[in-house]
């Protein structure tokens, strides 16, 4: 039996395709969260300074500090390492164009890198899907050369992957902070924005989208 999370009433421990996307979504697109000491309102309030003076020093202990979890939710969202890459210093660039312009986050510096993420993900994805499709190559991979459970693992994390592009962006948002960022209720719905029983309704929709898109997976 693969370890999972009870994260909803109306799924049981039985159910293995629920399971199977449980784990993936904890094992394969969410490392574990490396906990840092907590933010204070003083710590962001002398981040955020240090943002508005350009002070390089400041401008580089904000990367070091965010870098990470804005790679983890923009790789979790998009399931690919190099876009995941380019977008999250595509974030940070965004950020110091902001703040020249006086349009910078006046509070919650957090929320802000990950909304803009969200934005630029998503576009991402739209532009993604409105190329027309390309050719097969004249020459494909011998999946024989391939072990049986390698070529199951990818195909399994290909749909799950696919799955999750069906989500809408909220739903996407409350797994990618839930799952990759291993945020609790509270946390999410701080950053999100948005009420605890929202976030609680938001990952049940998710949950319930994903088991309905995949089936029962082999």
């Amino acid at each position: 039996m693969i370890p999972t999370t009870c994260w909803s009433p109306c799924f049981t421990q039985g159910d293995r395709t629920l399971e199977l996307v449980v784990y993936s979504l904890q094992h394969k697109f969410a490392p574990s969260r490396t906990f840092s000491e907590p933010m204070t309102n003083s710590t962001e309030q002398t981040e955020l300074d240090g943002l508005r003076r350009l002070d390089p020093q400041g401008i580089s202990a904000v990367f070091d500090r965010y870098y990470p979890e804005v790679f983890r939710f923009v790789r979790y969202r998009l399931g690919d390492d190099l876009v995941a890459e380019d977008i999250a210093s595509e974030v940070f660039v965004r950020l110091l164009e902001a703040i020249r312009t006086n349009r910078g986050p006046q509070t919650n510096l957090k929320a802000w890198l990950l909304a803009t993420a969200s934005h630029i993900a998503t576009d991402h994805m739209r532009k993604k899907y409105r190329r027309p499709t390309s050719e097969l190559p004249e020459t494909l991979p011998d999946l024989d050369t391939d072990p049986p459970g390698d070529y199951e693992k990818r195909e399994r994390e290909h749909r799950l992957k696919h799955a999750m592009s069906l989500l809408t962006d909220e739903q996407q948002n409350v797994l990618a902070l839930r799952f990759s960022q291993a945020y609790s209720l509270d946390e999410t719905a701080s950053l999100l924005k948005k009420n605890v029983n929202a976030i609680k309704q938001l990952q049940f929709r998710a949950l319930a989208a994903l088991h309905r898109a995949l089936g029962d997976l082999p």
